[in-house]
């Protein structure tokens, strides 16, 4: 297939690299096929998707279904993408591209471009889909970008990772999109933006990411600059996401939102992750492991500085919780538990990341909005955590937001309280300085709090496996009825705040094979 790569040659493009100071071979050397350079800036595609807001959606062209049905998942796996064919191959840049391809579930086309120049005099040029990029068996129906990937350093502190097998950061799918954290695994998801999750009477929408940006990088750089384009039926956007590999990986998004109709729930900065069943939410045989989740929690740091962990469920029904606010310091789904032996399981997700969102700028009145889908397995995305304005999301609605994405195995801002590490139930584990601090012979008290129901047998001890600063709190609940029960419990001594607030929602009716 060598014979059919085509190389970079043309004067311009010689005459645009020159200006960087990119010798032409570099990106000639990266076999890719380019369109004709037409100007590009970010003020510039913001004022393009405003414009489109006035208009109708208009759905891109795609290739048939019937098509696209037979690239399923088996079919999809035998197209690998040549690493000889990505961008930035040889650089410049320490971090190759490699792209996507469509298929049964992935559907739509994706339109990718590489600037050369900067700013305002930056020049953008498509890349042009050529089935020589990919190994592929001969009779396969593929054709077109599904998304890309960036693959881990040529050189630096990831060069101990083969970059042609290895990568930090994935676009692909709607508007989804993940990284990698400091323990090199992939696991939950973000989105551009979430459009009526679980909103009654009116079905999910998911606009897609339909064109992508990428600057041209520095050599030795450890960031990246991509701009993307979200379009769908109620929205278009114009993204700016700048992302740096280090030890973990941190993204600055920056993005310009226009409502073409109503929006019942708005969800600013998603995050999309799993939880079949964990120590909370408890499993009965279905599986043999002790916990599988790619997350375990919610945290919050909330505007008035308060530390909130919540615990996820897996529901029978979909649960939507709302945690009210005004300009949220941030917000995660975290996955605490890191011990191998809680899962037992080769895929390790004690090693998923955790994803903190941090407001860049204040986001105002609005809430932390939690959404919990019933599953029974392990393969369906069931969490989805986001931001939601108090303002209605009405048509013709504007917002420019800023955010940083951390992906990393904790949380970038921890409390100095004690944490939950454990819940049980009606028994909740805390860990940290402050309890180390108790003289001997005291308690801390645990102070409760419940939307129904009432309390009985409440104390509080340390947990005896001599680990200073760990304690539990153990009551139990009377309630009548099935709704849910919303907890809240926090530790304090003499008045004085040791751990970090504990909500739950407890479900007293028996859930599908889960309690």
């Amino acid at each position: 297939m060598i014979n059919r790569r085509t190389f970079l040659s043309s004067a311009t493009a010689t005459a645009a690299l020159a200006a960087l100071g990119i010798p032409p071979e570099a990106l000639a050397a990266n076999r890719i096929k380019l369109g004709n350079p037409a100007p590009f800036s970010f003020d510039a595609l913001i004022s393009q998707v405003r414009t489109a807001a006035q208009s109708p959606y208009k759905p891109q062209n795609k290739p048939p279904a019937d098509i696209l049905d037979k690239i399923d998942y088996e079919a999809h796996g035998k197209i690998k993408f040549n690493t000889d064919s990505s961008l930035f191959a040889n650089g410049p840049g320490q971090f190759p591209v490699t792209f996507f391809h469509l298929g049964r579930f992935f559907q739509a086309p994706v339109h990718m471009y590489t600037l050369e120049g900067s700013g305002n005099n930056a020049k953008a040029r498509e890349i042009l889909y050529d089935e020589s990029y990919f190994d592929m068996p001969a009779d396969s129906p593929a054709r077109g970008f599904a998304g890309f990937r960036f693959q881990e350093s040529r050189s630096g502190d990831q060069a101990k990772l083969d970059w042609r097998k290895n990568d930090w950061v994935a676009f692909l799918g709607a508007s989804y999109f993940r990284a990698i954290g400091d323990l090199y695994q992939y696991g939950l998801s973000a989105r551009g933006i979430a459009i009526d999750v679980a909103q009654a009477g009116k079905p999910e929408e998911f606009p897609n990411f339909t064109h992508f940006y990428f600057e041209t990088p520095a050599d030795k750089s450890d960031t990246v600059v991509v701009y993307a384009v979200l379009d769908g039926p109620s929205i278009v956007g114009a993204y700016k996401f700048i992302m740096r590999r280090s030890e973990d990986v941190v993204m600055d998004v920056d993005c310009a939102l226009f409502l073409r109709q109503d929006v019942g729930r708005l969800g600013i900065a998603p995050a999309t992750s799993m939880l079949w069943y964990s120590e909370a939410v408890k499993g009965t045989g279905a599986d043999w492991r002790p916990e599988v989740h790619d997350s375990d929690g919610l945290a919050i740091w909330n505007g008035n500085g308060e530390h909130i962990w919540r615990p996820l469920n897996n529901p029978a029904r979909i649960t939507a919780s709302a945690f009210g606010d005004n300009n949220p310091r941030g917000f995660g789904l975290l996955q605490r538990d890191r011990n191998f032996d809680h899962y037992q399981d080769g895929v390790h997700y004690e090693r998923r990341p955790s994803l903190w969102v941090e407001p860049l700028g204040g986001w105002g009145e609005g809430s932390v909005q939690l959404i919990e889908i019933p599953t029974d397995d392990e393969i369906h995305d069931n969490i989805v955590a986001m931001w939601v304005p108090k303002a209605k999301a009405a048509a013709g609605s504007s917002y420019r937001l800023r955010y940083r994405l951390h992906w990393m195995k904790d949380e970038p801002f921890p409390s100095p309280l004690a944490r939950c590490v454990a819940t049980r139930k009606f028994m909740v584990e805390f860990k940290g300085a402050p309890l180390e601090k108790l003289a001997f012979g005291e308690l801390p008290e645990a102070v409760l709090s419940s939307s129904r129901g009432s309390f009985s047998y409440i104390f509080t001890e340390a947990v005896p496996n001599g680990v200073a600063g760990h304690w539990r709190a153990q009551f139990d609940l009377t309630v009548d009825g099935e709704d849910p029960v919303d907890l809240r419990l926090y530790l304090r001594h003499k008045n004085q705040t040791l751990s970090e607030t504990w909500l739950y929602q407890y479900q007293p009716f028996k859930t599908r094979g889960v309690y």
